[in-house]
């Protein structure tokens, strides 16, 4: 067990280092080492699991790895590999709702409905103020949109419904992931030749910092379920 915790701990630091070589990477425009410490991230993020966790959840495993091809797609700055990564992305999202929704098993809709609303309705906003897209995106954008405000509304009522460790860390990786979407759509569709070269490191660390807080998420949950 002590050799398990050590092997873990030393996997976060590598997972840090890691995460602070690709951001300067993604400021400096290296292309070389984005293509290898992008795709880094979420191997770490489930070697750390694989690790730590007594049960070991296929779905996690598998949410990781769609991570890991969605920023594989994310690096070609191109309208194709848009389109791609947001449909790689979008099932990679609808696998993490039911995890969540599998993880706690006592969810009340009710108060979901009402958390996820204003969250939809600020990306709605958003969306139908966005001068143009690209045909092939607008109807993945649009679920995106939902999907990520139905993550949001139900990290926000379990937090609200039940404030517990586990509820906490999920809120605060929700966040995260809300303000990722703000940054990647502003980056692509707003101020890309602007302030990609500050966005793109910004969108990174949340990417990164997201899914970490939701790998601790993950990791106190099943502590609670056993």
């Amino acid at each position: 067990m002590n050799n398990r915790k050590v092997l873990t701990k030393n996997l976060m630091y590598l997972f840090f280092m890691v995460f602070i070589i690709e951001v300067t990477a993604e400021y400096l425009v290296f292309k070389p080492l984005i293509l290898i410490f992008k795709p880094l991230i979420p191997l770490v993020i489930i070697m750390m699991y694989l690790f730590e966790s007594e049960i070991k959840s296929k779905i996690y495993v598998l949410i990781m790895f769609l991570s890991l091809v969605t920023n594989l797609l994310f690096i070609p700055n191109t309208d194709q590999a848009l389109f791609y990564a947001l449909l790689v992305f979008t099932l990679h999202r609808i696998l993490l709702i039911i995890f969540i929704l599998k993880m706690n098993k006592k969810t009340d809709f009710v108060p979901l409905i009402i958390a996820t609303l204003p969250f939809l309705i600020v990306f709605s906003y958003l969306y139908f103020e966005t001068p143009t897209f690209p045909e092939n995106n607008s109807i993945i954008l649009i679920v995106q949109n939902v999907l990520i405000s139905i993550f949001a509304g139900i990290s926000l009522s379990g937090y609200v419904m039940n404030d517990n460790k586990q509820n906490s860390i999920l809120l605060i990786s929700a966040l995260l992931f809300v303000l990722l979407q703000f940054s990647v759509f502003i980056e692509k569709f707003y101020l890309e030749n602007e302030y990609s070269q500050v966005l793109r490191p910004l969108s990174m660390s949340l990417n990164a910092m997201a899914f970490f807080s939701f790998y601790r998420y993950v990791i106190e949950a099943e502590k609670a379920i056993k």
